[in-house]
């Protein structure tokens, strides 16, 4: 175990269709190229002896070092101190024609002495094809070519021509290389990795990498200046903003749910699953937050990747328009396999790769991408006739479906139940369905929606209200308590002063809460077919917060913020979970809880400033601007999560 860095000490780097892991250490522990979700080439993080590695760092036994990004970008810095001198390690991805699928990558690694003397450690241990194929090297003075049956990946060295050569190399007799250099103050060395090619090696000179360099904080820089937050958290949420652009595919604009597969979400457990695909949910929560920071080109990209799904003749899981996951390109074939040659993460086995949850029968992904697909209309970002014709369908087809049990939001494996949650997202897709219809007058089936949306919404109130526990409960056939339902107010399905909702929050504080910290369920209470126990889901807890502020907490909900803050890494990065310890277990980073966090802040700086104006706190309720009037909500609803006025504060108005 002591092989194995903590998941938070690393860094994310990319160039927006992959994107590597680096860790404190100076170690590239994760990089699959040339998608996020193809083979890997570097994954010591799922078995340190086999899944390979890129390391620098000092050859002293003792030093210390430290992480940054360069400010507003994703390049990122690896300092080391030791007793003569300090050294860095700078790290990036250039950015050259994102949109365009290449199997030509580059990943820079700049070495430089910055004061002192240092002399460094270079080891470079390609795995390809997850550690299955094996290499040939052929290394000369200026680079290494690792050549596989199928896979390729050069190294150039970082030089001048006519400098001096620090250092010596070495390879093993397992194809690996190792070296030496040594750099005294402002000496810079490095090598460029590029993925795709088979050579020829050519030295790269300095003032080369440094012009790479800039370009790409040009590129994130320029990028993020386009955010219109100027709230209270502004760094967390800009940090959060460019990881969430790290974890998109520029070529389709699907977002990954993170980049890596296998990280377990309890140590030694047997939850560890591929994240590295879309899934329709993360997608349609990601037009919120994008929308809501200001970055309409990255969410339009989203709502087309998400109106192409619906286009597919394809079905999806339990027959249904949609499935709940697909690759970055679009495609779904995720057939999950058993990496059996590795040990995991810290002995996590087994080792996954694909997604056997593919084919699941979720409901809830249509209230979501409906929820979505009404968010954008509001902003100006229309579906044509094509788009509303499927849209009827995907609608008719919720209609006839809604009604029957499911493997759920949390992806169970231990059978299907009427899941609460499916229930109320089938609201909200008939309730936005109607909305649509009637703010456009679009042809549609209005009654017949309407009828199904007012039975969805009695069947939850009569089956999904536990009286003995005093709240809305997982499923029918339990007593068990879920933090999915958190979203209940949030897309106006109840108001957050209701007291049944009241009532729900306080039996949730006892259940799923732990000084701050949002359990999503009791797996020991309701098993979900798996073993083992999990950490706290950090998503939960950004949604309880944005839960607490629309229902007028706002003294619990900010403290409830700021103290999740504290889990984050050194750089701001948030895994899925929190484990016993204070931890980050599960995959890394997760996009769902960055996306959370955008939410839970822009909720709760919208509340507070209309606390410090002297008005009410809790969202007013106000019905969604339509251009003729819109059918009525049930009479409990309030205006859902889209309705402009509520959904975007004056902080980030004009997203």
């Amino acid at each position: 175990m002591l092989d194995y860095p903590l998941i938070a000490d690393h860094g994310l780097i990319g160039d927006l269709q992959t994107s590597a892991l680096v860790s404190t250490d100076g170690s590239i522990d994760w990089f699959c190229a040339p998608r996020f979700d193809s083979p890997s080439i570097f994954a010591a993080l799922l078995d340190h002896a086999k899944g390979g590695h890129c390391r620098v760092r000092p050859t002293a036994d003792a030093y210390t070092s430290k992480q940054l990004y360069f400010p507003d970008t994703a390049v990122l810095v690896t300092r080391f101190m030791t007793e003569g001198g300090v050294g860095e390690v700078v790290d990036f991805m250039p950015i050259t024609s994102p949109g365009v699928a290449t199997d030509r990558h580059l990943l820079v690694r700049v070495v430089r002495c910055v004061r002192g003397r240092m002399a460094f450690s270079v080891d470079i241990a390609p795995r390809f094809d997850y550690g299955r194929e094996a290499h040939e090297t052929h290394a000369t003075e200026d680079g290494v070519v690792f050549q596989g049956s199928r896979t390729s990946l050069t190294v150039n060295l970082v030089r001048e021509p006519e400098d001096e050569r620090l250092g010596r190399f070495q390879v093993d007799d397992r194809g690996d290389l190792h070296a030496e250099v040594t750099l005294s103050h402002g000496q810079t060395r490095g090598m460029v990795l590029e993925t795709g090619t088979a050579g020829p090696v050519r030295p790269v000179r300095v003032a080369e990498v440094w012009r790479l360099h800039d370009d790409t904080v040009r590129f994130w820089e320029e990028w993020l200046a386009q955010s219109t937050y100027t709230g209270r958290w502004r760094e967390a949420l800009n940090r959060s903003a460019i990881t969430l652009k790290l974890m998109t595919y520029a070529p389709t604009g699907g977002l990954v749910a993170a980049p890596t597969a296998g990280l377990p979400e309890l140590v030694g457990g047997e939850r560890n699953w591929d994240y590295r695909y879309t899934w329709v949910r993360d997608a349609s929560f990601s037009v919120y937050a994008l929308l809501g920071m200001g970055f309409t080109e990255e969410a339009a990209a989203l709502g087309q990747w998400l109106r192409r799904r619906l286009d597919e003749p394809s079905r999806g899981g339990g027959g249904g328009p949609l499935k709940i996951m697909y690759r970055i390109d679009g495609s779904s074939d995720l057939t999950e396999e058993v990496l059996e040659h590795w040990e995991g993460y810290r002995g996590s086995s087994p080792v996954r790769i694909g997604n056997g949850a593919a084919d699941q029968l979720q409901l809830d992904i249509y209230g979501e991408a409906l929820d979505s697909i009404y968010f954008m209309d509001q902003r100006g970002l229309t579906a044509g006739h094509e788009g509303w014709l499927r849209l009827r369908e995907v609608l008719d087809w919720v209609v006839d479906n809604w009604d029957q049990p499911e493997e759920g939001i949390w992806e169970t494996r231990g059978g299907r139940q009427d899941f609460t949650y499916g229930r109320l997202m089938n609201w909200v897709a008939l309730d936005r369905g109607i909305r649509l219809a009637a703010g456009h007058g679009r042809p549609a089936p209005v009654d017949r929606w309407r009828s199904a949306r007012d039975a969805i919404y009695d069947q939850v109130m009569e089956r999904g209200w536990n009286a003995e526990r005093g709240a809305f409960v997982q499923h029918y056939a339990t007593d068990v308590l879920d933090s999915a339902l958190l979203r209940m107010s949030t897309v106006g399905f109840i108001t957050p002063n209701d007291p049944m909702w009241a009532s729900t929050l306080q039996a949730m504080d006892g259940e799923l809460v732990t000084d701050s910290l949002v359990y999503r369920y009791n797996p020991e209470a309701s098993p979900d077919g798996l073993r083992g126990s999990e950490g706290t889901f950090s998503l939960c807890t950004f949604a309880y917060v944005e839960s607490l502020a629309r229902a007028g907490q706002l003294s619990k909900a900010r403290v409830t913020f700021e103290k999740m803050l504290t889990y984050a890494n050194h750089l701001g990065l948030f895994s899925e979970e929190i484990a016993l310890t204070g931890e980050q277990v599960g995959n890394f980073p997760q996009a769902f809880t960055h996306l959370a966090l955008i939410d839970a802040a822009i909720t709760l700086d919208a509340q507070l400033d209309r606390r410090d104006r002297g008005m009410p706190s809790g969202v007013p309720s106000r019905q969604p601007a339509v251009s003729s009037p819109a059918p009525a909500v049930t009479p409990t609803a309030q205006a859902p999560r889209s309705a402009p006025a509520e959904r975007v504060p004056s902080a980030v108005a004009g997203a």
